[in-house]
């Protein structure tokens, strides 16, 4: 598995922004984000997970990856840009947040196909189907997160990767400001030893945990110089206490 140093590394990394999505970010309103800092973290993101492959000799095209709760298609196309094998899932809703109740360029732009999940937690695939699933901003959302992740278990290969982020940390200022305004998107937070004993109960073991996003990043301009400070302050200073977001890499025991 790859060193915190290079996770660490990589996460700071200087980044250009992809072409396409700043396109799609100045033609569509509810894909500004898109043209800011939060685009780079993406990247650095799948930058990581590209890395973690690579360094074990694999072809990215055999790496089965299931992007649970696809959203507005972003991670997918950044993941497909890469070469991995992509496969798209989101809950059939009319909610906002869902790839079937929003306006999706990416999804329709780039023919990313997205299967429709109806049920709150299971999973219309095989057991052991992928090598890797990620959730970008998604377990925090789902009606149950035990019986979530006890089912993406069951559709990861033993010693497969479950990569999420954006998981928001419950002594974030940045969501403790929004629960004053009354913004309870991410009602439900998470502390880090809760989340290593939910992750052990569904079969899962940590690789490693930590610390993300002290700035708020959705209306903040790319800044790689940002970034870099960001991942300094959320790894080696106590302020990552404060910081929003906690991210990690759990293997399928």
């Amino acid at each position: 598995m790859i060193s915190e140093c290079l996770i660490r590394k990589i996460l700071s990394a200087p980044v250009r922004l992809d072409s396409y999505l700043l396109d799609v970010s100045m033609r569509a309103e509810t894909h500004k984000f898109l043209g800011n800092a939060t685009q780079g973290c993406y990247i650095r993101m799948v930058q990581l997970l590209t890395s973690i492959y690579t360094q074990q000799g694999r072809d990215l095209s055999k790496v089965r990856v299931l992007d649970w709760g696809a959203g507005k298609g972003h991670i997918s196309y950044l993941l497909k840009a890469e070469g991995f094998n992509v496969t798209s899932c989101d809950v059939r809703s009319s909610a906002d947040d869902s790839s079937f109740g929003q306006i999706t360029p990416i999804i329709e732009e780039k023919s990313i196909d997205v299967i429709s999940l109806y049920d709150p937690w299971i999973l219309p695939f095989k057991d052991g189907e992928f090598d890797l699933i990620i959730s970008f901003g998604v377990l925090e959302h789902v009606p149950n997160d035990f019986e979530s992740l006890r089912e993406i278990r069951r559709v990861v290969k033993r010693g497969g990767i479950f990569f999420f982020s954006f998981l928001p940390y419950w002594l974030s200022w940045t969501q403790g400001m929004a629960h004053l305004r009354g913004n309870l998107y991410h009602h439900r937070l998470y502390k880090t030893k809760a989340l290593a004993q939910l992750a052990g109960n569904a079969g899962f073991k940590i690789a490693s945990i930590w610390h993300g996003q002290l700035f708020p990043k959705n209306s903040v301009p790319h800044s790689n110089l940002l970034e870099r400070l960001d991942r300094f302050l959320t790894h080696s200073t106590p302020l990552k206490y404060f910081a929003t977001n906690i991210e990690g890499i759990l293997i399928a025991d």
